[in-house]
């Protein structure tokens, strides 16, 4: 009986607004019109709006109903949840996928007119004066060629032999809608591609030859990147590693590579081209057709530019305020956020439960990320440069072929990646994956185990890590758990950070239990000694012993290690504090202020009709909507608002 009195109090305004049959709305009852369009349509209501609202026969209930099942009232509450937890990677964050990054050197053609010529750094081929490195030596053009730099020299025209030996001209699928053909002819246009794909915009750098006029009608590539085959072998040349300060042989500014352990342990050995690691282990693993599995840059290294992608976009993709050409990375960067975008917004349109921001398994795609799920996002671990500590830790673990938190296969193949507007739900991305947990724009945004946790432990449980330590004496003591002036925190979030041990931070793979035990006697150190080269990248050395060493993140639990984040997910949305947080978050939100005590009956209703209604949004931002104080809080001037709410 309490509990309906509460309630009818809390509606009496809304009750008064639909039945003044005899009144004119007030004042108050205008700002409740307002504030319920700019919540509920994202802008002010048009006059033909209001006279609808001040006939006698207007159905408050009916519109907002009508409201909450339009798209502007899914990116309402899109727009809570992106800010909350601050879902953007802008362009300080550069994406660099080594085993799928096509650079270029210009060379000068037969004819002795420049030329581009593109290649993937580390790609394997069978002539040792270009193995790993450019397909192209010093006595074919008078030049050496830099890591991450144009050719060097003074230089000499190729011969036509040496061109047709060592590359091939084929149309690549950043130039051609139907790449995939035996003549592909749908070339990129600007005048008709902006409305057909849009968002999808070579840089000019791209689309011109040398000469800064020509339009490029086909590429020419190395003759190993252009390979289709979607399985090679594990290339063994005999070499090992040469002395520091030996001179690169054949006039190379590169080392040769040479066979590792687990190459000469796996002679001829299967690995899946798709992987980072395929690109220095076989040499029938190249970009696929039309070069689909690589991503071009207009240059030998980052300075150039590859795509024309949105910078800033406040009021979504589609309106961005700022445009321009950015690094090659930015092209998948920008589509992990839209992602996120289209996921969101679709739990709340569909009135889904809201756990399934944190569980779900299944997501929406469209063309660029369906192209990064399939060839780029498993190509981003355990690879690299050869002697690198990730190229070694690959190795020495034997991950040739990594394992991605989206399963590859499962992203759907008719799309191509200039379409950019046909968004397709994947029902299952894999066993391992959760919701926003799992998505590249979370996992990159926070790209440590503990800030993982910690924006989850924020945003869905309203809670804080607070130090009840006041002062931060000296320690050696490794455990943060126990670590003095540290423990008041790191009791609660090293367990929570467990849950991600297995995911590589900065990226989204999987660190499987057959490779990578969370005690592996394998990288024990010797007392006075260290550990295996290669075994820091994943074992922790401040949790070494002469017997063994325990995976990065894991000491906080190896239970949690194992579940992965499913299982903080599972946590999350268990917990006593998850559909109070929701509540808190929302109303905090539609109010425009933060919460006071004077809100407890308030959070208490919307909680409710939260819970009471399958945890779907729509039951709470209808409570919310109808209530007095949702009502009141558009009549406080701002400074009876900074007082704290007195008239």
């Amino acid at each position: 009986m309490r509990r309906a009195g509460r309630t009818a109090a809390l509606l009496l305004p809304l009750a008064l607004l639909g039945s003044r049959a005899d009144a004119a709305p007030g004042l108050g009852d205008y700002r409740y019109f307002r504030a319920l369009s700019i919540d509920l349509q994202g802008r002010m209501p048009t006059r033909d709006e209001i006279a609808a609202f001040e006939s006698p026969a207007f159905d408050v209930d009916a519109w907002i109903d009508d409201r909450l099942a339009q798209p502007a009232y899914a990116e309402r509450i899109r727009r809570i949840y992106m800010d909350l937890m601050r879902l953007d990677v802008g362009p300080s964050f550069q994406f660099v996928p080594k085993a799928s990054m096509l650079r270029r050197h210009e060379i000068l053609g037969p004819d002795g007119r420049p030329m581009y010529v593109y290649f993937r750094l580390l790609q394997r081929r069978e002539r040792p004066e270009t193995d790993g490195d450019f397909c192209f030596t010093k006595a074919e053009t008078g030049l050496q060629f830099p890591k991450y730099a144009a050719g060097v020299g003074t230089p000499i025209p190729v011969s036509q032999e040496a061109l047709d030996r060592n590359t091939v001209l084929l149309k690549p699928w950043w130039l051609y809608r139907d790449y995939r053909a035996a003549d592909p002819h749908d070339r990129y246009d600007p005048a008709t591609w902006s409305s057909r794909y849009p968002n999808f915009t070579p840089a000019d750098e791209l689309l011109r030859e040398p000469d800064g006029t020509t339009p490029v009608q086909a590429v020419r590539v190395c003759k190993e990147e252009a390979q289709t085959a979607t399985t090679g072998t594990v290339f063994i040349t005999g070499r090992r590693p040469q002395p520091v300060g030996t001179p690169p042989p054949y006039d190379r500014l590169l080392p040769l590579p040479y066979d590792t352990d687990y190459a000469r342990a796996h002679p001829n050995a299967p690995i899946d081209c798709l992987s980072g690691t395929s690109v220095t282990l076989a040499r029938e693993c190249g970009c696929g057709p039309g070069l689909e599995r690589c991503v071009p840059t207009a240059g030998p290294n980052l300075e150039r530019r590859g795509f024309t992608v949105p910078l800033s976009a406040p009021i979504g993709a589609e309106q961005p305020t700022v445009v321009d050409p950015e690094f090659t990375g930015a092209w998948s960067r920008f589509w992990w956020g839209q992602e996120a975008v289209q996921f969101l917004e679709r739990i709340v349109a569909e009135d889904r439960d809201f756990r399934e921001v944190l569980t779900a398994r299944y997501t929406y795609v469209n063309g660029p990320l369906s192209q990064f799920y399939q060839w780029i996002a498993p190509s981003t671990c355990c690879g690299g440069e050869f002697g690198s500590a990730d190229y070694v830790s690959g190795q020495l673990f034997g991950y040739v072929n990594p394992v991605s938190l989206f399963e590859p296969s499962r992203a759907p193949r008719d799309l191509l990646p200039h379409d950019t507007t046909a968004w397709v739900k994947v029902e299952d991305r894999g066993p391992f994956a959760s919701g926003l947990l799992t998505m590249p724009i979370f996992l990159t945004k926070y790209g440590s185990r503990r800030g993982r946790a910690h924006v989850l432990y924020n945003v869905f449980l309203c809670s804080e890590f607070v130090s009840t330590e006041t002062r931060l004496p000296p320690s050696n003591e490794s455990n943060l758990m126990v670590r003095p002036g540290c423990s008041g925190c790191h009791v609660s979030l090293e367990p929570l950070a467990a849950y991600f041990s297995r995911v590589v931070e900065s990226d989204w793979t999987f660190l499987p239990g057959s490779s990578f035990p969370l005690e592996n006697a394998q990288c024990g150190a010797p007392a006075g000694g260290t550990a295996q080269k290669g075994c820091d990248n994943f074992y922790d050395p401040a949790f070494t012993s002469a017997t063994s060493a325990s995976l990065r993140g894991a000491y906080g639990s190896h239970e949690h290690a194992d579940e992965g984040p499913a299982g903080l997910a599972r946590q999350i949305v268990t917990s006593e504090r998850f559909a109070p947080c929701v509540a808190e978050k929302v109303v905090s939100s539609f109010l425009g202020r933060p919460l006071t005590g004077d809100d407890a009956e308030l959070l208490e209703q919307a909680e409710e009709a939260f819970v009471g209604g399958s945890y779907r949004m729509q039951p709470l931002v209808r409570e919310l909507v109808r209530a007095a104080a949702y009502k009141d809080a558009n009549n406080l001037s701002s400074a009876a608002w900074r007082n704290g709410g007195s008239r």
